[in-house]
């Protein structure tokens, strides 16, 4: 029986690995795609946080709007 229960965890740990690559891969392109579209990560201009949050939301919305007229 251990054997079993070895391979059904060895098999459910490659389909899971699997998986969050895929989900990995959307996501960081997404990123990718955002940070050449707006580069967000230059915010050297935001003294707090609450700029901080209207700079990444900005940023978000006018990548949005660009992504929405092509």
């Amino acid at each position: 029986m251990p054997t079993v229960l070895k391979q059904f965890d060895q098999a459910y740990n490659a389909l899971f690995s699997t998986a969050v690559s895929k989900i990995r891969q959307s996501v960081e392109s997404f990123f990718n795609w955002l940070q050449q579209v707006t580069t967000i990560q230059i915010a050297s201009k935001v003294r707090s946080s609450n700029g901080l949050i209207v700079h990444i939301y900005g940023k978000i919305a006018a990548a949005l709007c660009l992504w929405i007229n092509f």
